[in-house]
């Protein structure tokens, strides 16, 4: 493990082996309930929304995207994220949202769900909350007319801030994402 480095989301810093091995072992003595309940949340345009943290991988700057031809408009394409190469969605048009230009608060929020890997291009990045069962409310009921509700998995409270929490497995594995 010498010399590898890992990006906290909690932080979003670089740890180093030994911040590594401590959560190594906090998630082996807690397992996956140590992140029970605790939700990356990043803002796109004027609204939150949370994935759940077990899923999120890294989160880096936004870098070079290769276009992919024949491919959903909300694809971007394709980064090399050291060897690894991975789709990018651009998550506001994955929402049917116009379109806006990215800036220097502009990132990718990479998750991993089962074996496959994606970047989510979110305008922002806000922190980890934590949302227990009863600050969740259920998701709205879905409409056909409102695009990207499928995706809601619930609405987590904090005081009067409201945030859309998303389902990542149906993110990335819905049918018109095939990774």
């Amino acid at each position: 493990m010498t010399g590898s480095t890992k990006t906290d989301p909690r932080a979003n810093a670089p740890l180093n082996e030994e911040e590594m091995d401590e959560q190594e072992l906090e998630s082996q003595e807690f397992g996956d309930d140590a992140n029970k309940d605790r939700y990356m949340t990043f803002r796109i345009g004027d609204q939150n929304y949370g994935v759940e943290i077990l899923h999120v991988t890294e989160i880096v700057g936004l870098q070079d995207i290769a276009e992919v031809p024949d491919v959903p408009g909300y694809v971007k394409g394709m980064i090399n994220l050291r060897g690894n190469v991975i789709p990018v969605i651009d998550v506001r048009k994955r929402f049917g949202m116009s379109e806006r230009e990215y800036d220097d608060r502009t990132c990718v929020v990479v998750v991993t769900v089962d074996s496959a890997t994606v970047g989510m291009i979110v305008d922002r990045v806000n922190e980890v909350a934590v949302f227990g069962d009863q600050n969740i409310s259920p998701p709205p009921q879905r409409s056909e007319n409102a695009p990207g509700s499928e995706y809601i998995n619930g609405l987590g409270k904090n005081g009067e801030n409201v945030t859309i929490l998303l389902d990542t497995t149906q993110l990335i594995y819905s049918d018109r994402l095939q990774v």
